[in-house]
This record gives structure tokens, C-alpha cells and sequence, in this order.
């Protein structure tokens, strides 16, 4: 691989490059399809699995063909007339509620880390090291994904010589590489020191007890102790959430996912008062409709609801 290739590969994100080779790979080889398309190709791919692909797999598709086609220097057929006319239909006759991750609460928050200090304290207690490194990671990786609003992805490349963390004053985390950072310029996040469900104690404990100086912070850990080099794959983060919430039970376990995260972050925030700019500043987003897929909307008959509920009325 050349030099040029090497720099022109590390501007797309490994898990973008993936999705694509999976998206050609069901276009090529299993569908048939010969690239470069026509447009008329690949509308009729779009028109032959819009009853079995939602419609954000098959604009991933369309994506990655157009990724294709540029790379290759074809004319892009996914911008044709033809095709964005059967994507509209698509739309029309086979409409699909967007899923959306279940935010989790701060009380739900509070009720996992109170588990998580029990588990390590109770682990410590009879030297199963094992639990107590994992206890010791998920508490970091629940109070550092909640407070900080990372995404599953963010969480899975912090590393240790990028973050800058002093106990009871907060901590800074540089990201080489993010969603919302398009030029691969890198960013600076900052994350609060707190009284309680500090991330940033919980950080500090998490890489002491494991020893980590620098790599992945957040690591898999065996059934002997022993922690990866690698740090956790993104798609391990769900299963790992889950199972923390379900034994710390949280109800609905399987709704959660690491997004839940973030949304529970952003619904706190809106809450407390913070407007969608200082919102988006924090968490990095670039505009407010990235934003707002996160956040739900406020209950205009809050108010009036617990008025009522307090005046003994029947609130249905």
C-alpha cells in the first residue's frame, strides 16, 4: 500500500469502511448486481428489497455505492432522478418509526453504580479479582458515558495518553477522530468533577486497579483477570450494558444500548435548563437536528397533570 493509499484509508473510519464492504458485498455477490450501476440498477436493487431492508439500511446502501463510484471516479447513479424517486416511494408505501435507544435516567444511573459499589466491594472482600476489574470498568465506562454524552464508538477509542484527569477538579478527553469531525482535526472534550457518580474518580479507579498507563482505556477483561491489549469492540458495549443493567435491575434491560447513554444525558441537560447550544457545544454535535434525534420532547401537560394528580383528581 502506498503512501497516498495509506493516508486516503485512515481519512474514513474503520467501522464506515466495513458497513461499505458489507453493502457491496450484498449488492455484488448475493444480489447480482455489476459495478459500476446504471441508475436503473440500482433503483431496481432498492425496488426489489423494500419490503425486507428498513429504509436506513438501504440509504446505507445507496451510501457505500455512491462512496464506490466517487473513489472509482463513475458518475454517482444514486443521485439520479430514478432513484431518488423510488427511495421517496419507498418511503411513501412502507413508512417505519425511526428506533430510538430508551434513555436512561440519572436515578437509574444512581441505582447502577450503588450496585456496581456493592459487586467490587463485595469482590475486593473475597479476592475475586476478575469481577472487581470489570465492576471497576463498567462503573468508569456507565458515569464517563452518561456525564461526557460519548457515543459507543468514542468510548471504545478513548485512550489513556489522551486523557488528562485530576481528582475533584475534572478531566479532559482528546478524540483523534470522531463522527461529527469531519476534517479529522481531533477535539477536546471536558468532563465535570462531581460529589457523586463522579466519572472522573471512576476513571481514576478503573485504570489504577488495571494498571493501564496507556492503550484502550476501556479493556476486556477474562475469566482469570487478565486484560486485553485491544480495547472492547463496539458491538461488545451493548451486550456488556445490558447484562450491567439487568443485574443491576434496571427493567426493559434489552432496550437499552449504548446510545441510551447519550440520550439520557441530552434529556438531563434539556431538563436542567440548558439551551440546545451549550447542548451541542458539550456533547459535539454540529447541528441541531443530529441534536434533537436525541432529546425528547418536553410534556406541555406536565404541569397541569400534577396539578390535578395533587388534587386527588383521576389522571388518565
Amino acid at each position: 500500500m502506498s503512501t497516498v493509499e495509506i493516508y486516503a484509508r485512515a481519512a474514513t473510519r474503520e467501522n464506515t469502511r466495513r458497513s461499505y464492504r458489507s453493502a457491496l458485498q450484498h449488492f455484488e455477490a448475493e444480489w447480482g448486481g455489476l459495478l459500476p450501476a446504471s441508475p436503473d440498477t440500482v433503483a431496481r436493487y432498492l425496488a426489489e428489497h423494500a419490503k425486507t431492508l428498513s429504509i436506513s439500511t438501504l440509504q446505507q446502501r445507496l451510501a457505500a455505492l455512491a462512496d464506490w463510484h466517487h473513489t472509482h471516479g463513475f458518475a454517482d447513479p444514486t443521485k439520479s432522478q430514478i432513484v431518488r424517486k423510488v427511495m421517496k416511494g419507498i418511503r411513501a408505501l412502507h413508512p417505519a418509526q425511526q428506533k430510538q435507544a430508551r434513555p436512561i435516567q440519572l436515578e437509574q444511573v444512581g441505582q447502577i453504580a450503588h450496585w456496581l459499589d456493592e459487586a467490587i466491594a463485595a469482590a475486593a472482600l473475597v479476592g475475586r479479582k476478575p469481577e472487581q476489574l470489570r465492576y471497576t470498568r463498567d462503573r468508569a465506562l456507565l458515569l464517563l458515558g452518561f456525564w461526557r454524552g460519548f457515543r459507543g464508538d468514542e468510548l471504545a477509542r478513548l485512550r489513556v495518553e489522551h486523557v488528562n484527569a485530576v481528582s475533584g477538579q475534572g478531566m479532559t478527553c482528546f478524540l483523534s477522530q470522531s463522527k461529527g469531525d469531519r476534517e479529522s482535526r481531533g477535539k477536546t472534550f471536558k468532563a465535570p468533577a462531581l460529589r457523586a457518580l463522579c466519572p472522573v474518580d471512576a476513571y481514576l479507579a478503573w485504570i489504577a486497579l488495571a494498571g493501564i498507563t496507556d492503550g484502550p482505556v476501556f479493556r476486556a477483561v477474562d475469566r482469570w483477570g487478565n486484560i486485553s491489549e485491544a480495547g472492547l469492540h463496539i458491538n461488545s458495549l451493548v451486550p456488556v450494558l445490558r447484562t450491567l443493567f439487568h443485574n443491576a435491575g434496571i427493567a426493559l434491560a434489552h432496550q437499552y444500548s449504548s446510545h441510551s447513554l447519550r440520550r439520557g444525558f441530552a434529556n438531563w441537560a434539556t431538563s436542567n435548563g440548558w439551551d440546545l447550544k451549550t447542548l451541542m457545544e458539550y456533547v459535539g454535535w454540529q447541528d441541531a437536528h443530529s441534536a434533537m434525534r436525541y432529546m425528547d420532547a418536553a410534556d406541555p401537560f406536565a404541569t397541569m397533570r400534577a396539578a390535578h394528580g395533587q388534587a386527588g383528581a383521576t389522571v388518565l
